[in-house]
């Protein structure tokens, strides 16, 4: 990555009340209020990004299933009876269901299912291939659709710098932060995020961050465990009271085009509560 103290930044012109122009001058303060606005530039690369931020061969899928608000019960019902029958195939299936989420702030009568395939998109394919031909998984499914509006899914790599996924115990929320980054921009993010996830470890917080491969693309998603929203509210300030946390927000902010966040809670049948 080309350093910012280094950086000539051409013919660079800001116009705020009065105009500041600088031509073929280097920055002379990294530190400063300009560096800030500027994003740093990575070198070109013969790798692909997933490679460098992921291990290809674990491969999650979220899906998001937007129900119909009369069909909630149903739905939770239906999706449980999904789930055991899945789980009483796991040796031929190579998955298994790592979380299970109700929104309860943001898209409401919404519902998250993180799924774990190992051994990349073989097993994805060969797990489709069996339970399109269990005659009980279709049932299911087809009985599902009557109480659904929309549905999406997104198969997800996880950043290789984030602390391994670890199920929660107790009564929690989690906080899925949702991010649609520039194209071009996924390593840089990670670059920054390696650094910045260190201040957000010391309350054992920080549950799991992806990036997307398949579905919507350049997403990001980041997701955080708390007890309840005033702990969430006391973490995050501290955060920002962690010397280094508000230049790593001043670099990644630039890369992002929309976000969004949802506070979720864990279903009874999901794994990490």
């Amino acid at each position: 990555m080309m350093n910012v103290r280094n950086m000539n930044i051409g013919s660079l012109v800001i116009k705020s009340g009065r105009g500041i122009s600088t031509t073929s001058q280097h920055l002379a303060d990294a530190d400063s209020w300009l560096s800030k606005l500027l994003v740093r530039r990575i070198e070109p690369t013969k790798e692909p990004h997933s490679r460098m931020l992921s291990d290809k061969e674990i491969i999650y899928a979220l899906h998001t299933h937007n129900v119909r608000t009369d069909s909630m019960k149903q739905y939770i019902d239906n999706y449980k009876t999904t789930v055991q029958l899945v789980q009483s195939k796991k040796d031929d299936l190579s998955c298994s269901l790592v979380a299970s989420w109700n929104v309860q702030v943001g898209d409401m009568d919404q519902c998250l299912h993180l799924w774990r395939y190992t051994g990349g998109f073989e097993k994805i394919d060969q797990a489709k291939e069996n339970l399109w031909n269990d005659p009980e998984y279709l049932r299911l499914m087809n009985e599902r659709g009557k109480f659904l509006r929309s549905r999406h899914l997104q198969y997800l790599l996880a950043f290789s710098y984030w602390p391994q996924i670890m199920n929660r115990s107790g009564k929690n929320i989690y906080e899925m932060r949702s991010y649609r980054l520039k194209p071009g921009t996924m390593i840089e993010w990670g670059n920054n995020w390696a650094r910045a996830i260190n201040y957000r470890q010391n309350n054992n917080e920080a549950f799991a961050g992806f990036f997307s491969q398949i579905g919507r693309l350049y997403n990001v998603h980041h997701i955080w465990c708390y007890k309840n929203l005033q702990e969430r509210k006391e973490t995050r300030e501290s955060a920002w009271r962690s010397p280094g946390w508000d230049e790593c927000v001043a670099y990644t902010v630039p890369l992002i085009r929309e976000s969004h966040c949802r506070v979720l809670t864990p279903t009874e049948f999901s794994p990490t509560q």
